[in-house]
Parts: structure tokens; sequence; C-alpha cells
């Protein structure tokens, strides 16, 4: 939807506007495929069916400066990637409710005519090369949608964000849980991942270019607290009980508060 669009023709801006999503959207998968250490870190299930993908030259990158075994940090994050995949493989409700979400947000979008406008040279759109298209797209990073979120897009990316928590906070309190006994650096690893994931990560990367969700990490800790108080109050059954239905599912007022 592009509202507004003046002395330029509706259509064109369109198909400008598509080119320059996708150009965003292959620049922010380029991002984070350069970065991610395993299949599901930026959090949604990507694939058909469940595996643990390691991604060994991604893991050399984040090892560096680790004072830790190489064997360590593998195991470490497979243990990361495992508990994530099943997760998703025994929460059937999960990953679509995840994408439906995405999807519904899609919907709603909004480009920014006045900025596509500035930015494109409409007499020039004739000779319009990949190059050229990709500078405009670098100079529109952050730009392209409109300023302001519909409330109901603010409403899905509040769910999205939450879901997101919780998530990556179950796997911080399942890794804990199994490697703290057999793993001395298990602590040590679990920091280096907080570290990367305050820095802004892959996850947070690539939800922040595409559709605006600042994933706040404190959020990942409010639902890793709430897991480790449910694990302590219901044991590991009753703990992961709550993945039995959307319904049961902890809401935004429950990370608030944990306890």
């Amino acid at each position: 939807v592009m509202p507004g669009a003046q002395g330029v023709p509706e259509s064109m801006l369109r198909q400008a506007a598509g080119a320059m999503y996708s150009l965003q959207l292959a620049q922010a998968i380029a991002t984070a495929a350069s970065k991610v250490v395993t299949g599901s870190e930026i959090g949604l299930q990507l694939l058909t069916a469940p595996r643990a993908i390691l991604l060994p030259t991604n893991i050399a990158a984040f090892s560096d400066g680790l004072e830790v075994g190489n064997q360590d940090i593998l195991l470490y994050l497979t243990l990361r990637e495992s508990a994530r995949q099943r997760l998703f493989n025994h929460v059937g409700w999960l990953a679509p409710q995840m994408m439906a979400l995405l999807e519904h947000y899609a919907r709603e979008i909004t480009i920014d005519s006045s900025a596509l406008e500035s930015a494109i040279d409409i007499d020039d759109m004739g000779q319009m090369t990949p190059e050229k298209m990709a500078q405009i797209s670098e100079n529109l990073q952050g730009k392209l949608f409109a300023p302001t979120q519909s409330p109901e897009q603010l409403e899905i990316l509040g769910r999205l964000e939450t879901l997101l928590a919780l998530v990556e906070g179950w796997v911080d309190e399942v890794v804990a849980q199994a490697s703290a006994r057999w793993m001395p650096s298990s602590s040590q690893l679990a920091e280096a991942v907080r570290r990367r994931r305050a820095a802004g990560g892959p996850a947070e990367e690539v939800f922040k270019t595409l559709v605006g969700l600042e994933i706040r990490p404190r959020r990942v800790r409010d639902a890793a607290n709430l897991w480790a108080a449910l694990t302590a109050d219901r044991g590991v059954g009753g703990r992961d009980a709550v993945w039995n239905h959307p319904d049961l599912i902890p809401t935004a007022a429950d990370l608030d508060d944990p306890l």
C-alpha cells in the first residue's frame, strides 16, 4: 500500500517498492547467513523437518577470543540447536503461529512513497541497473516503510517478541540444566551467548531490518527466569506442559513479573 504517491505512476512505484524490499530482504539474509552459528538461531523454524544444523565457519568466528576448548563450544552450540529443534518438533502450533504473525504483519505494511520518490529519478528508471538499485536500497535502509505503525502491527510485534523471547529463554534454561553438571565452561559460554544477543545478533538484525522489531535482550532474560521458576515449582514436565496450547503460553505481562 502506497498512499499519497504523486507524480509517479502507481504501478511504477509498486514495482520499485517490491524490488527495494526484495533487495533489503536479500541483504538481511546475506548478513544473517554470515553470522548465524546454527540453522535456527534467528528463532524461526525454516526447515520442513527437524534437523540440527551447524555452520563451522561462523562458529570459528564466534569462538574467536573465547578461552574455551573448541569441542566444548561445538557441544554447547549443538545443545542449543537441538533444544530449539526439539521444541519446534514437539510443539506443533509454534512455528506456524510465528509465521502467521509475520505474514499478518506483512499484509499491513505501508510503503513510504515520499521517501521512495525522493530516492528515485523517474526519468532514469529505464536505465536502472542492479548496481543503482542496490545503492538506492542502501540509501533507503530504515526509511522504506511509513514511519508510523498501526496499532494492529504494534500488537503483532509485541506478540512476536514475546514468542521469540519465550523460545530463546526456554533454550537458555534447558541447556543450562543439561550442561551445568558436565561442562565447567557452560556458564562462560552462556554469558558469551548473552553478550552476542545484547550486541545485536543475527536474530536481532533480521527482525529489525525486515519488520522494525527491536528484540530486547532483557525480555529473553525475563523468559529464562520464568522457565526456571516453573521448573522449580512444577518440574520439567510441568514446565513443558505450558507449551501444550497457545492459550497456556505466558504473556508479556507474565514476563514483567515471572514469579
